[in-house]
């Protein structure tokens, strides 16, 4: 990510319509698995500024990391002691560490250049039947500026997202594109940016007016709403997935060799 972009998103994040939608859309799963839950030990894996490591503070102690320097001076001021630096591909946590990891637009990033060892990492650090609440940008087709301030490296389908966490070993629980009801709004405007020449290097994050930042997150608080009452939806700009660890087969269960 530009160097730009954390103080971008430290300045916005509390108050920008897409970071609280988005916090909304996660808080309809998570009060699902974990209601009336405050003790949960929770890793907030590449958590940027530390906004989100704030509102997982409901569930519990939260620990948030980041591979970035630029991060650990917001997050440090957040969450004082609670800040580890380090990579979601080689995680300085101990086996079991954690119930809950959360992973927001971190995968896709061009500083993990395969999801999998980074999936095998969450996988060793949380405990049996811990969850993951894993969100991506959807559609190759759907890359802008923003993507390249941001340092994307891939976008995916639903598809991609339930295989590549089935070979990490997890189940999913949930899962949907999210961010649907705007999405032609995004869409178009992707559309049109390949028409035009780059304007700089102004932020995409920069946080509108107080009433039209309004009007933006409201379609998002339906969304959760629909979400909430177990409805899903066929396509977005972005994909959240729940999913848990999955529980190792008994060894009386194991196929014995032949011999």
């Amino acid at each position: 990510m530009e160097k730009g972009e954390y103080v971008t998103m430290a300045a916005v994040e509390r108050q920008h319509w897409w970071y609280v939608g988005m916090r909304t859309l996660s808080a309809v799963w998570l009060d699902q698995v974990f209601a009336d839950r405050h003790d949960l030990q929770i890793l907030d894996a590449g958590c940027g500024t530390g906004g989100d490591a704030l509102f997982l503070r409901r569930y519990g102690t939260v620990i948030g990391l980041d591979y970035a320097a630029e991060a650990a001076a917001f997050v440090g001021e957040r969450l004082p002691g609670r800040f580890a630096r380090g990579s979601v591909l080689d995680l300085p946590f101990a086996e079991h560490s954690f119930d809950l990891v959360t992973s927001y637009d971190v995968l896709y990033h061009t500083g993990v250049p395969d999801e999998a060892p980074a999936l095998r990492e969450v996988r060793r650090v949380l405990r049996p039947e811990g969850h993951l609440l894993l969100r991506l940008p959807a559609y190759e087709w759907l890359r802008s500026r923003h993507d390249r301030q941001v340092h994307t490296r891939r976008r995916y389908v639903a598809s991609e997202v339930r295989q590549m966490l089935a070979k990490a070993g997890f189940v999913v629980e949930r899962l949907s594109y999210v961010l649907s009801l705007l999405f032609p709004l995004p869409a178009t405007t992707r559309w049109l940016e390949r028409f035009q020449s780059d304007h700089g290097e102004a932020s995409a994050m920069e946080l509108p007016g107080t009433m039209l930042n309004t009007i933006l997150y409201l379609p998002m608080a339906f969304e959760a709403n629909w979400l909430k009452m177990g409805g899903t939806f066929p396509y977005g700009l972005s994909i959240l997935c729940l999913a848990r660890v999955k529980p190792a087969l008994p060894k009386t269960m194991l196929p014995r060799m032949v011999k």
